[in-house]
């Protein structure tokens, strides 16, 4: 296997504090011997676990990279036991574009693992992670949100595993996290996932969806904040009380979950998020964009639970998600 280019700038095996980049060559038409910079934060002190943390793995999801940017520049060494590997700005090139895949190379970040040595930017960006942080780690958190193009009632996430030890560890995590909604989460296309990458390699993996629209909120800021810190404390990494509230646990049991739309058109929901919808329920309509008097194209509730998801612009394209129902479980 060929060596990966992208070099850190700061040791990653060091106590202390260190501040710097994974420099990616990257020769272009304005830059000839120019690089990829990718923000890189690693904080140590002595023995314990490695948490690894990112955010903006697509370019236009903020929560992670708020909360990570703050908890780089207020952690001391003495706060920590273990280690700390803080990348904020997981997809560089997408969030400085505010894209959820790369300028450089169309690349999703979140569908280009294991990633190649020799691929594009974003293989190169997976493949340092698949074969070098990653080995490093205990446990992973992946902050993301919902883009330009979905919102989300704010939740922790977590899998079901076949290795079950695994699972239980990273529920425990999700409870943790202590989200307002704790999701079972059924991913429709996981081909080439950082998810899968994190746990096929037995390491206990936190993930999240907490809003979206292209922005962050307060509520949603303060909720990645809260988490990062419970599961850091919750791995023995930080000190401290977790804080803990009350959470709905939430099952997306099979694809009847999901409603994907048939046509183009002028989007209009009908139930807003949070709310309890029953089976059969119209979710939204959608109305042709090119002429008046004629109905609109319903979408229907395949079965009863919370929506916990919905498109987001106010024009929807054939293929586009919908919105997605979530189960609540006892």
């Amino acid at each position: 296997m060929k060596a990966n280019p992208i070099s850190p700038t700061i040791p990653l095996d060091q106590d202390g504090v260190h501040h710097g980049f994974l420099k990616l060559p990257y020769s272009r038409d304005d830059s000839a011997w120019g690089s990829v910079m990718i923000p890189l934060t690693v904080i140590q002190n002595g023995e314990g676990k490695t948490a690894l943390l990112t955010g903006a793995n697509h370019g236009d999801e903020y929560e992670g990279p708020v909360a990570l940017q703050e908890l780089a520049q207020t952690t001391r060494a003495e706060d920590v036991t273990g280690r700390l590997i803080i990348v904020p700005y997981f997809n560089a090139p997408a969030f400085r574009a505010g894209t959820r895949t790369s300028p450089i190379d169309r690349g999703n970040l979140n569908r280009s693992f294991p990633g190649r040595p020799d691929g594009t930017v974003t293989e190169k960006i997976a493949d340092y992670f698949q074969r070098t942080l990653l080995p490093l780690a205990d446990i992973a958190v992946d902050f993301h949100s919902g883009g330009k193009t979905l919102d989300f009632v704010p939740f922790a996430a977590a899998h079901i595993l076949d290795d079950k030890p695994l699972q239980v560890a990273c529920y425990a995590a999700m409870k943790a996290f202590n989200a307002p909604y704790s999701v079972q989460l059924l991913e429709i296309d996981s081909a080439g996932m950082y998810d899968t990458a994190v746990e096929d390699m037995g390491k206990v993996l936190v993930t999240t969806e907490l809003g979206g629209g292209g922005s962050s909120s307060a509520r949603s800021n303060a909720i990645a904040r809260k988490g990062l810190r419970n599961v850091l404390i919750h791995a023995g990494i930080l000190a401290g009380e977790m804080q803990i509230a009350p959470t709905v646990n939430l099952d997306m049991p099979d694809g009847d979950c999901f409603l994907f739309a048939e046509g183009d058109g002028l989007f209009e929901i009908m139930v807003d998020l949070g709310e309890t919808v029953e089976a059969g329920a119209l979710i939204a309509r959608v109305w042709p964009q090119d002429r008046t008097g004629v109905a609109p194209t319903g979408y229907y509730a395949r079965r009863s639970g919370i929506l916990i998801s919905r498109h987001f612009p106010g024009l929807i394209k054939s293929g586009d998600c919908v919105a997605v129902i979530g189960v609540v479980e006892d």
